[in-house]
């Protein structure tokens, strides 16, 4: 029998992909937890089609680490392109939020006219490093969520006792029953 782990590049790019692209695109992220989550059930699942033995919940936390450093790197790739949307819907929401406020922070004003600290390439660097450890956190949930979620079902009984077939059940009871 093969007792050889699956590979898992592939089941972690897929999830990843799928979690990196619903996180990246502006108005759709604001589920980025809950997509990132199932981006690390996607790879489990994927991992455990794949594999011949039984998975244990570290491998679906493995999987699921791997799957949310590729959702945090594909989420940031696609942010870049999109940024001027996302800037252009948090600038409507301050523009909102300004209208029912008294006194606005100083730095509203600045953020308003784009000075604000997302234009810095470390501040981008600082970004991406800090959604890479947060996304495989709640990646490695969703793997381990994934993982038991995807099980396959094996032949024991609740308590842990493997079924015996009723024929041999009955005979044996009948065999004590006749001495």
């Amino acid at each position: 029998m093969n007792n050889q782990r699956p590979g898992m590049f592939v089941p972690a790019l897929i999830g990843g992909a799928l979690a990196g692209i619903l996180t990246g695109i502006p108005l759709v992220n604001c589920f980025c937890c809950l997509w990132l989550v199932g981006g690390g059930a996607v790879a489990a699942y994927f991992l455990r089609k794949d594999s011949p033995v039984d998975l244990r919940s570290g491998d679906g936390a493995i999987v699921g680490i791997f799957s949310g450093m590729v959702a945090a790197v594909i989420a940031f790739l696609i942010s870049i392109p999109l940024a001027p949307l996302d800037n252009a819907i948090a600038r409507s929401m301050m523009d909102w939020a300004s209208e029912y406020a008294d006194q606005m922070p100083e730095f509203w004003e600045s953020m308003m006219r784009g000075e604000g600290l997302e234009s810095s390439v470390p501040f981008m660097m600082l970004e991406l490093f800090i959604n890479i450890v947060v996304f495989s956190a709640l990646g490695a949930l969703g793997g381990i969520i994934g993982i038991s979620l995807f099980k396959k079902k094996t032949a024991r009984s609740a308590q842990g006792v493997i079924d015996v077939p009723k024929d041999q059940v009955d005979t044996e009871t009948s065999d004590n029953h006749q001495s």
